[in-house]
């Protein structure tokens, strides 16, 4: 097998198609889809999203210090793709794609109903990296839909049928091969 040359560039792939919902101090409201986004920290609950400086949720973003992931499914790709190439300077995109904004259990940016996961953050850093902006945010709270809740009250991702995105295509996730751990565990002697 031989290996092909590529130029330096974001090969980590695929990753978590999200929306991310914003508000400004006036009330305002926008979603925006972002694909690099991912957990930074684990205590204090971390992560991270990057927004280019001239998309319009971005001054909403510095202006709040707040905004919510909203994990999204097969059933939001459309959605999704429209909310990651309309700006909100134009359109109303809640209404345009039939999302339900829910108020915030903690900040003033909404959460979107349809989302099956919908994570709470408050900026703690932005770093100005070139073509996009870091945002390193503290998760205050996370709402879950119970629809995704089995009889053992886990919750259960899979059957909401995650999106990911991969070289600006959308992808859903696949059948699971493996809890954490299972290349180790030991098996029961009879």
């Amino acid at each position: 097998m031989s290996k092909i040359d590529f130029k330096p560039g974001n090969m980590l792939y695929p990753l978590p198609a999200v929306l991310v919902s914003v508000a400004d101090k006036k009330g305002n409201s926008n979603v925006l889809t972002v694909a690099w986004a991912g957990t930074v920290c684990t205590n204090p609950p971390m992560v991270s999203i990057s927004v280019r400086p001239e998309r319009y949720s971005h001054g909403m973003i510095c202006e709040s210090g707040e905004f919510v992931i909203n994990l999204t499914t097969e059933e939001l790709a459309f959605a999704t793709d429209y909310c990651g190439v309309k700006s909100g300077r134009d359109v109303d995109k809640f209404k345009e794609m039939n999302l339900t904004p829910l108020p915030g259990k903690v900040v003033s940016a909404p959460r979107i109903a349809e989302s099956p996961v919908a994570i709470e953050c408050v900026v703690k850093q932005r770093m100005e990296l070139g073509s996009h902006d870091m945002f390193i945010a503290e998760v205050v709270a996370v709402s879950v839909d119970d629809a995704y809740m089995d009889e053992n009250n886990t919750f259960c991702l899979e059957n909401a049928h995650p999106l990911v995105y991969s070289h600006g295509t959308y992808f859903s996730m696949g059948e699971a091969i493996g809890k954490f751990g299972y290349s180790v565990k030991k098996t029961k002697r009879k």
